[in-house]
């Protein structure tokens, strides 16, 4: 058992995160050392005067963060310092937290449940039966690749044929199997210097190396690019050009243009995740319409439509069509039908298509409110965006600034959670999720980080 304790007179609400706290400032300053024994929960909790809830609940958001580990029949211990990335969202939503972490599309809980109970009414009374005892992808996909073909190029602006289009379990699927189909373990995928938070894991997963590369206003520089193709054995780009990215860029036409000129010249492959496309009213045309032959492109029903309805479709070229498939069942065998069904239903009734103008009109409410209370302080958003970019300036810790926000009831997604090895020097910044909570509790939220960010940088202060 380790001499250290924390001090039960520096815990604040909520106690179990402001314990969590303590014991990671305890473990940054080096008063825990790696291997060394925490407390059982219920001595934890008798020596602070806490419930036994509390306690594991702090355990466990240490574990989040990759701090501890709970070893069966031995107890919990320090981890020795890990790579692995946190995630920036906090793994449940709290009722006491105001979540602003997690990036999602605003639901209107009446709408949307409304809709998915009457579809699976609709679903159970005319289910066909391919959708439930199909083992065979091409067999069960074939009407709904021709009604993704559809909406690919009125909601993505992509003209595909159908057996170029691949269904996925959604964003992360199709991720997924397109670097695994673009890039060969061991190869240099390279991306946004602030880029997607799953990248770094999924990327290391597979084998394969991961390099950032530098970006301004309009996301990856051309000429940053193009130094890493010369530089190394680059096989794959990863890029966001539109304001799904944690920066919230927007990628202009002509910075598209030469972005495929570069991918051109060195022979790239271009993954292009463009989950925000649907909801953007003043669409640009994606790369994989000014570079078909090269660039896969990742697209969801989950950020525009409904969080629960996982499926997308995932549009490659002519050549790769064969491994994709070939990846897809090494992974997943196949999308699951009766959410490919559900969704392919919605897009032939116009349901999704109804959806996705309610969540774009939502989410430009939500973005007013945001640019309202942040009036003259430098961010970036987009009017149709789900989350705003908040650069904290200089001498502030973005660790700190979450703690306070945390402290104070507000959880906010820190800017390191997106950053990529090998990029560009970068300022300390947090993501702010505009659609994963009531307008009211948003403002709320708001207001408090712009209290912090107005007032002066201080540590979180606990107790030795």
């Amino acid at each position: 058992m380790t001499i250290w304790q924390p001090d039960p007179a520096a815990l604040r609400r909520p106690a179990y995160l402001s314990l969590a706290d303590q014991i990671a400032r305890a473990i940054s300053d080096g008063r825990l050392q790696p291997g060394e024994r925490l407390a059982t929960h219920r001595h934890m909790a008798e020596t602070l005067d806490l419930s036994v809830q509390t306690v594991s609940r702090a355990y466990e958001e240490l574990i989040r963060r990759g701090l501890i580990s709970g070893e069966t029949g031995r107890g919990t211990f320090i981890r020795p310092p890990q790579r692995e990335p946190v995630p920036p969202y906090i793994p449940e939503r709290l009722s006491e937290v105001i979540d602003l972490s997690i990036l999602k599309p605003v639901v209107c809980e009446t709408r949307h449940i409304d809709a998915m109970k009457a579809a699976l009414h609709d679903l159970a009374d005319t289910l066909p039966h391919s959708a439930v005892l199909s083992f065979r992808p091409n067999m069960l996909f074939a009407r709904h690749r021709r009604v993704a073909q559809a909406w690919l190029r009125d909601h993505c602006g992509v003209e595909a044929t159908p057996g170029t289009i691949h269904l996925t379990n959604g964003a992360t699927s199709g991720m997924t199997i397109a670097l695994m189909a673009a890039a060969p373990p061991g190869s240099t995928v390279v991306t946004e210097a602030v880029g997607h938070h799953t990248l770094v894991p999924l990327a290391a997963y597979l084998g394969l190396r991961l390099r950032g590369v530098a970006i301004d206003g309009e996301g990856v520089v051309p000429e940053a690019l193009d130094e890493a193709c010369r530089e190394g054995d680059v096989r794959a780009l990863f890029v966001m050009p539109n304001p799904i990215n944690a920066t919230a860029s927007l990628m202009g036409a002509a910075r598209r243009a030469e972005i495929v000129a570069v991918a051109r010249r060195h022979g790239l492959q271009i993954i292009e995740n463009d989950v925000l496309a649907p909801l953007l009213s003043e669409r640009l045309p994606p790369l994989a319409a000014l570079a078909p032959e090269r660039t896969l492109h990742v697209s969801t029903f989950t950020k525009c439509v409904m969080p629960g309805l996982r499926a997308g479709y995932l549009v490659v070229p002519d050549r790769l069509g064969p491994g994709v498939a070939n990846r897809s069942l090494v992974t997943s065998w196949m999308a699951t039908g009766l959410v490919a069904e559900l969704a392919a239903r919605w897009v032939e009734t116009g349901t999704a298509a109804e959806l996705v103008r309610w969540q774009s009109e939502a989410i430009r409410g939500r973005q007013a409110i945001a640019a309202e209370l942040l009036a003259g302080i430098p961010h970036r958003a987009h009017p149709e965006g789900l989350h705003v970019w908040l650069p904290l300036g200089e001498g502030r810790s973005e660790e700190e600034f979450v703690s306070h926000a945390r402290l104070q009831g507000v959880a906010i997604a820190p800017g390191s959670s997106f950053a990529i090895e090998g990029g560009m020097d970068r300022q300390p910044a947090v993501r702010i999720s505009v659609g994963s909570t009531t307008p009211e509790q948003l403002r709320d939220g708001l207001k408090i980080v712009v209290n912090l960010l107005q007032g002066e940088p201080e540590p979180v202060l606990l107790a030795m």
